[in-house]
């Protein structure tokens, strides 16, 4: 029986899928967008929002932390200048998972995971609102 037991495993050992993870969170945090499976997007939204929150915090013990997970400085000095400032008003949910149908090798669902305000700002100034704001502003 698996209660009370919330990972996934994903079929890997606890060293490679924490080494996994790790690498996913970076190319997340990199790239701002990545494509992969829907478990691994699950669980891989666990560890960015925390991130996140760590970068919303900015001491020096959560920058310490966050490259305890974070193998690139660069990626952590990005997380925390430039990607956190732009959650300051926002409460969890940093991250939206959209499924993309299925991989053509072994039939797998696949799903793309992105930091959710910038998609947010990028569909809002497609809508009709959007553009009467922009014109507005200018």
């Amino acid at each position: 029986m698996r209660h009370l037991k919330a990972e996934r495993k994903l079929g890997r050992t606890t060293s490679h899928r924490l080494a996994m993870l790790r690498n996913m969170v970076t190319s997340l945090l990199d790239h701002e967008k990545i494509q992969t499976t829907d478990c691994k997007a699950k669980e891989l939204r666990r560890v960015a929002d925390k991130m996140i929150t760590l970068g919303k915090r900015g001491d020096l013990h959560a920058r310490r932390q966050a490259m305890k997970v974070i193998r690139e400085k660069s990626v952590t000095k990005k997380l925390f200048d430039e990607i956190a400032p732009r959650f300051k008003d926002k409460q969890g949910g940093y991250t939206r998972i959209i499924k993309i149908g299925r991989r053509h090798g072994d039939n797998a669902p696949m799903s793309i995971i992105e930091l959710s305000l910038q998609a947010h700002k990028e569909k809002k100034s497609d809508t009709k609102e959007g553009k009467k704001k922009e014109k507005k502003a200018e």
